[in-house]
């Protein structure tokens, strides 16, 4: 065999393979995803992992009504909406709050925070110990969701 036959052959098996941890969504793809998310509880919200990269790392997120607040001690959230409206309140304070899980406190409103709205293409980070709430626009919004320890 001649060097470039084998050469050819070595580089053959790696053609269309992704590399480990990789994963594209189109666009399309996750615009898609907000129409089979249905609620899963009485808060209004469904969520689904899109991928297994470990715990609290990425998720799809559909509301038909607006959410609670939420404060998270080591994690920022990096936000990308997919589709629908809303508003984001952030700062302020959570009157009420109460820790749901370690390092996690959820209030029934965000008061005295900043007001943005928020729609398709919009990303947002939203760092650490910061309170923040979705209020749904309209009939519902979905958003992808990545957190970052920090």
């Amino acid at each position: 065999m001649t060097n470039k036959l084998i050469g050819l052959l070595l580089v053959l098996p790696l053609v269309g393979a992704e590399p480990a941890g990789y994963k594209y969504w189109s666009a399309a793809e996750l615009k898609s995803m907000s129409k089979p998310l249905s609620n899963k509880n009485d808060a209004h919200t469904s969520n689904e992992a899109l991928a297994n990269f470990g715990p609290d790392h990425a998720m799809m997120i559909h509301r038909d009504a607006s959410g609670i607040a939420e404060l998270h001690e080591t994690e920022a959230d990096v936000i990308v909406v997919v589709s629908g409206a809303g508003t984001l309140i952030v700062g302020g304070t959570m009157p009420g709050s109460k820790s749901t899980a370690p390092g996690e406190m959820r209030a029934p409103a965000v008061e005295g925070g900043d007001k943005q709205k928020i729609g398709p293409g919009d990303i947002l980070h939203i760092p650490p110990k910061l309170p923040h709430q979705v209020l749904v626009d309209g009939a519902q919004i979905t958003y992808f969701v990545l957190k970052v320890k920090e």
